[in-house]
């Protein structure tokens, strides 16, 4: 019997959706373990739900992860935004982002899962972060599009704001599509939209946040507003002033390029909110993806990082550039189905098509359907396929022994065929399925044994108009 490929991207089971994800390692009873507080899309027609889950990963296995139930039910009967959770001494404070987001309470509890109980109010903003720094002082940033980014040292009791050292607008807020009116602060076409997420990072302070473009930026497929981005600056105080900086991670897919560099994205760009995090000895951002056809079940996604300090002083994340072993730049790292399977995901394996980072071309976009039924074996199929569609998988493992064969399931087609692509949606052709009849299943010979480690793409064809497939599922052998 195969087993589900679980533990990939997105990294928690199919059916779950934790967006806005702040990684935190924490030792807990003699053991470290990443643990991932975001908030919880279950109201499926709008953002967020009215409680938090945890979801923990043991340090040296990130594809391990445990469910450790709700941590925090909302106490104003309002939906809950994004959270922060941080550990000072022995207790572990929860922001819960009450009443969408415009009341920040502070609740407590003794173990990094909760239940966090007892909230006391605070003056604390819009998506807020928390810094415990090394000599124990707190910061709390917080803020969004439509006022400002904020920044301030709490007592303490880890609540109250220390009015002598608030700070307003420290990066300079970006345009907001729902308040166009400037306030007065400084606009800047790539500036901060939300998101705020504090780290201490080789000795700097890192200040990671959802930018929003409003250029382009055509190595990226990026031609309109955009805030699919999770982006930084640092300096060297928790106040700053913040500078350099760029972009860690960007939720819209596998980039395509034509010869003079000019990108397409293949997958649904969407808001993007998370962090980083230094887990056994590596790097790694934390952020969220779409799926369906709005915002409203957004999906948890991993990737490794490089972090590097340059000789100047300067501070690198993301997919590092070096020259003569120094750093020099850096860019979006690439978003992949593998996450944390680094080595790629085990061929030999059942790979639902929700795994997909790469969904493109067709006469229609394609996209993911959530999945809300808590099965293991649960598959998010991809649904609209129309003929040229392609669905991309960002890597996949073949070990050294050759396989031969390759079987896809389809929940429902007319009549086709699916090519099997290696290395890119035009790569070589390694083996074609018909589905001309009424199976869902089928099973093909590829031309040639695939060893190591590739990216697979299928390729739906058809001489039908309109929506050919429904994908569900594929495995190698």
């Amino acid at each position: 019997m195969k087993e589900y490929i679980r533990g990939a991207n997105p990294y928690m089971p199919l059916w779950e959706h934790v967006p806005d994800g702040e990684p935190r390692v924490f030792e807990h009873n003699g053991e470290k373990r990443v643990y991932v507080y975001g908030s919880h899309d279950t109201e499926r027609t709008r953002y967020c739900g009215r409680n938090y889950v945890v979801w923990s990963a043991p340090v040296t296995d990130l594809t391990d992860w445990t469910y450790h139930g709700v941590s925090y039910e909302t106490h104003y009967d309002s939906i809950l935004f994004a959270p922060d959770v941080v550990k000072k001494g022995d207790t572990y404070y929860l922001y819960a982002a009450e009443k969408c987001g415009s009341l920040i309470v502070v609740a407590s509890a003794k173990t990094p899962w909760g239940p966090f109980e007892n909230p006391v109010e605070t003056k604390l903003g819009f998506d807020p972060g928390v810094l415990v720094d090394d000599d124990g002082r707190v910061y709390a940033y917080w803020g969004g599009c439509a006022s400002s980014c904020y920044i301030a040292e709490l007592e303490n009791d880890m609540a109250t704001i220390r009015e002598d050292t608030l700070i307003s607008n420290p990066l300079g807020h970006s345009t907001c599509p729902w308040n166009p009116e400037d306030d007065g602060h400084i606009s800047l076409i790539d500036g901060f939209f939300e998101a705020s997420s504090p780290r201490k990072v080789l000795g700097k302070y890192v200040y990671i946040y959802s930018k929003r473009y409003e250029k382009p930026v055509p190595e990226l497929g990026v031609f309109s507003a955009n805030n699919g981005f999770l982006s930084y600056r640092f300096s060297d105080s928790p106040f700053g002033p913040f500078i350099g900086g760029g972009d860690i991670s960007f939720n819209g897919g596998e980039i395509l390029r034509d010869a003079e560099g000019v990108g397409a994205m293949t997958y649904p760009w969407g808001n993007n909110h998370g962090s980083i995090a230094e887990i056994n000895g590596k790097w790694y951002v934390f952020y969220h993806r779409q799926t369906g056809v709005n915002e409203f079940s957004r999906q948890a996604m991993l990737e490794p990082i490089d972090v590097a300090l340059g000789g100047d002083g300067a501070l690198y994340i993301g997919d590092v550039r070096y020259l003569n072993g120094e750093p020099v730049s850096s860019r979006p790292v690439e978003m992949t189905s593998q996450g944390p399977h680094i080595n790629g995901l085990d061929a030999s394996r059942w790979i639902s098509a929700g795994y997909a980072c790469h969904i493109y071309g067709g006469s229609q976009r394609a996209f993911i359907r959530p999945c809300y039924e808590q099965r293991p074996d649960a598959s998010s199929p991809i649904v609209g396929i129309t003929s040229g569609t392609t669905a991309g998988f960002r890597y996949l493992q073949f070990g050294s022994n050759p396989y031969r064969t390759v079987t896809v399931v389809l929940d429902q087609h007319q009549p086709l065929t699916v090519n099997v692509r290696l290395d890119s949606c035009r790569g070589r052709v390694i083996a074609t399925l018909d589905f001309s009849g009424g199976e869902q299943e089928q099973t093909a010979v590829l031309t040639a044994g695939v060893i190591g480690k590739h990216a697979v793409y299928f390729e739906f064809l058809s001489d039908e108009a309109g929506e050919i497939a429904v994908f569900n599922r594929f495995t190698f052998s």
